[in-house]
């Protein structure tokens, strides 16, 4: 009789993407088994769904087959472990190519406000209706400083309103991030959040109710009135699985208003400079 822990083994892919790689690398159990300093028998209980590797297991795995960052990572995940991401500098000269093409869709996007932001939600760009939907809301030394999309949102509670929910969603998805990979500086992010005035005393709860989405309403003042927009975020990332577990993981992010009439021109009508924005 198979026990429960046997099945999900059984379930899990890894075993597949194991034999996958040696394949590729044509490498036969018994090598594998001979560089690792194991047996041929635990890597075909392993192929099979018999036997679940530890996490070392996995990384030495990933090592003796010579496998990158993307694939050591997919093999993580594919055993049940979080992957390991390394942070690439979004202003590298090699990733030139990279901000040209999100210059040139923020400039697109106007006069709709729209950011750039990394996977830690540092935004790293702007475009002009960003800058003028929340110039005249907010004094020039806070647009000027504005480095992080979660420090925005939680600090602009005048600003921005109507948007607990989004707080609670937010907060619930740093706290899963953060059991699943023990990360103590997101714990620091975490706590600094869910401090802010307009966070719910029953954030945890209220996210518990509500699936995550990329899109939210909020509202915000626009011509001397408060305005619903929705929020849209659009990943930027590689192709199928390696979106989750590759970097750099960029997310656009554009305010359309609720009413399709409401005509947004009059935000990139001024002159405007800011660190963030780039034409």
């Amino acid at each position: 009789m198979c026990s429960a822990s046997s099945n999900m083994d059984t379930d899990l892919p890894f075993g597949r993407l194991l034999k996958f790689w040696r394949s590729v690398h044509k490498v036969s159990q018994e090598e594998l088994a001979l560089r690792l300093e194991s047996a041929s028998r635990h890597i075909s209980r392993l192929e099979n769904g018999r036997a679940h590797p530890s996490k070392t297991m996995v990384e030495k795995i990933a090592d003796v087959l010579a496998l990158g960052q993307r694939d050591t990572n997919h093999l993580l995940v594919s055993a049940g472990y979080t992957p390991i991401l390394k942070k690439v500098d979004f202003h590298a000269p090699e990733l030139k190519w990279l901000r040209k093409s999100m210059i040139l869709t923020l400039r697109a996007m106007d006069p709709f406000p729209t950011t750039v932001m990394d996977s830690a939600a540092n935004i790293l760009m702007v475009n002009k209706g960003w800058l003028g939907l929340f110039k005249t809301a907010l004094p020039a030394e806070d647009i000027e400083s504005v480095t992080s999309h979660f420090d925005f949102l939680f600090t602009q509670a005048g600003v921005l309103q109507e948007f607990e929910d989004t707080l609670s969603v937010i907060l619930m998805s740093l706290q899963q991030t953060i059991l699943l990979s023990g990360d103590s500086e997101r714990q620091k992010v975490l706590d600094n959040l869910a401090a802010a005035p307009a966070v719910p005393k029953d954030w945890k709860q209220r996210a518990a109710k509500l699936e995550p989405m990329a899109s939210f309403r909020i509202k915000t003042e626009f011509n001397g009135k408060m305005t619903n927009f929705y929020s849209v975020s659009q990943t930027v990332g590689a192709l199928g699985p390696n979106a989750f577990v590759s970097e750099p993981n960029l997310t656009v992010t554009t305010f359309y208003p609720e009413d399709d009439d409401l005509d947004l021109a009059p935000l990139i009508q001024s002159d405007f400079k800011h660190p963030l924005l780039f034409y």
